[in-house]
């Protein structure tokens, strides 16, 4: 690489005692180390506070922040809140990269590295992070089927600064981790997940929430960020024949109409909705966009 880059790392954690020494030790061994790296122990109770404490007592690039137990997970909301607890103590302001990621992941040491190596190639690339992946049987599972080209998970969202500035603030709802992608697409830039570049997550994703609620929470947050109904009842039928047959596609529309029936508050930007519903409108005509 030209120039060696600077990056933040933002990692909100609730409740990760199991997990977060792995994080902690794939960080610390990466060849690129972060110029800071901000975890923020949302209210945890088992004992992951005391962990963090500890295990990165030595680190002087290592800045534990603890916030109170508000008494329950509050899904997006929560984790954005926790996320700009920790932004808000960025005192120097001349980064490259700012970074959020999850705190039950481990990776391999050069992974920023090759990471900001796709970066510098792709001079318009304004999102980026690897492929999460589970562990089954000792082999590594991808965890992103489904997902659009243009989708980056929210464990790993590696933000080119330049990107940043233009569709900061990321909101502090279901959904966020969809919009912010939108939102840099509809300024010219891209956004994708790098297939080659694998992270594990040992702990599933929604695992904390259970699958019915996982996935009635992704209906809630396609809601809350503006999808298109006829786009929305397209991916129910797509989804409909994965085991457990019709679950996920029911919790799905479940959690979208629920937002129509209690009149939930959707995204208060026009120009990113109507964009985002015209991309699904054209995936739907199977005409080219960000939906592949």
């Amino acid at each position: 690489m030209n120039n060696m880059p600077k990056y933040i790392i933002i990692t909100p954690v609730r409740d990760e005692a199991l997990y977060i020494e792995k994080t902690v030790e794939s960080v610390s061994h990466q060849t690129i180390l972060p110029f800071l790296w901000i975890i923020v122990d949302d209210g945890s109770t088992d004992g992951t506070g005391e962990i963090l404490d500890t295990c990165t007592a030595q680190a002087s690039w290592i800045k534990v922040i603890h916030r109170g137990n508000r008494g329950f997970r509050a899904n997006g909301s929560g984790v954005m809140e926790a996320f700009y607890a920790g932004y808000s103590v960025i005192s120097d302001e001349s980064w490259d990269f700012i970074i959020k990621l999850d705190g039950d992941l481990s990776f391999s040491p050069d992974y920023f590295e090759q990471c900001f190596k796709i970066f510098e190639i792709e001079t318009q690339l304004g999102i980026g992070g690897g492929t999460i992946c589970q562990l089954e049987n000792g082999q590594l599972r991808m965890d992103s089927e489904g997902d659009p080209p243009f989708h980056v998970r929210g464990a790993t969202k590696i933000y080119r600064r330049a990107c940043w500035e233009k569709i900061y603030p990321l909101i502090k709802a279901p959904g966020w981790d969809t919009l912010d992608e939108v939102k840099a697409n509809l300024h010219g830039w891209t956004t994708r997940t790098f297939a080659e570049l694998k992270l594990v997550q040992h702990k599933a994703t929604g695992g904390a929430d259970g699958f019915w609620r996982d996935r009635f929470k992704n209906g809630r947050a396609n809601y809350i960020t503006g999808y298109h109904p006829i786009y929305m009842l397209a991916k129910c039928v797509k989804r409909s024949l994965r085991r457990p047959i019709l679950l996920e596609s029911l919790a799905l529309l479940a959690g979208f109409c629920s937002g129509y029936l209690k009149r939930i508050p959707q995204v208060q930007d026009d120009e990113v909705i109507r964009y985002l519903r015209q991309q699904q409108i054209r995936f739907l005509l199977r005409q080219p966009g960000i939906y592949g």
